[in-house]
């Protein structure tokens, strides 16, 4: 269970898996922002959740942007207990067409976003003495390769260990830092590929046969998100992916 009135905040929530975050936590109890590089793509999500929701404008490849933001919300919620570092994006490119520029827009993103981010929310937490909760959204292909996507794993094997660490240095203060590591989700990311002859041959090699759904994610959520009920989770990572890392 999540105590009712904790501040929850959702980065890339403007779309696909963030904003079914958003949705779980708000539905829990939470008062959420949600952020996002552009409030405008916010509206909608905030409309529909109504109550205390934030929207926030957070570039995460920026630590100004972060700063700013996670004090923010401090300023008009209060100290935030819960983060699910969720911004990130992806790259589809063979390695010897990988540019710096999209090495560095991949990294900066999905790893150093997540790192600062973190380590904005996890300040606020030890000032407040708040037992926070910090889930990192990784992703299966961190741990084994996939191709084409090549620099997307890099960072995400690297929040996987940032995870581990976070925990470790973060534990005595009652912080827990976990990962959620998400199968194949029918996500806008996914829209394109999915109608393929290629995607649907993907489809036909998974243990189900279908990609998950972004509710699928919500169980795992809800428990690395509570406070008693993960009181004894931390480091962990966490596959959601149907079985798929399994063959």
């Amino acid at each position: 269970m999540i105590t009712p009135g904790t501040v929850a905040l959702v980065t890339g929530a403007s779309a696909g898996l963030g904003a079914q975050f958003a949705r779980v936590l708000a539905r829990a109890g939470a008062r959420v922002a949600i952020a996002a590089r552009r409030v405008d793509r916010l509206a909608a999500l905030a409309a529909e959740l109504g109550g205390e929701t934030l929207p926030v404008a957070i570039d995460v490849s920026s630590v100004a942007s972060i700063e700013a933001g996670a004090a923010l919300v401090a300023e008009k919620l209060g100290p935030i207990g819960i983060l699910v570092n969720n911004a990130g994006i992806s790259l589809t490119a063979r390695i010897e067409a990988v540019t710096e520029a999209d090495y560095d827009l991949v990294m900066d993103t999905n790893l150093k976003g997540a790192f600062f981010m973190a380590q904005a929310v996890a300040k606020q937490m030890i000032a407040a003495k708040i037992e926070g909760r910090i889930v990192n959204i990784a992703s299966i292909t961190g741990q084994r390769t996939v191709g084409q996507l090549s620099v997307y794993g890099m960072s995400k094997a690297a929040m996987i260990q940032m995870t581990h660490s976070m925990a470790r240095e973060w534990g005595r203060h009652g912080i827990n830092t976990n990962a959620i590591c998400p199968g194949y989700i029918a996500t806008e990311m996914a829209a394109e590929f999915l109608p393929t002859e290629a995607g649907q041959r993907f489809v036909a090699s998974m243990p189900r046969k279908r990609f998950g759904e972004a509710a699928d994610l919500d169980g795992v959520l809800m428990l690395l998100c509570s406070g008693e009920a993960s009181r004894f989770i931390n480091g962990s990572v966490v596959n959601a992916d149907d079985g798929f890392t399994s063959f």
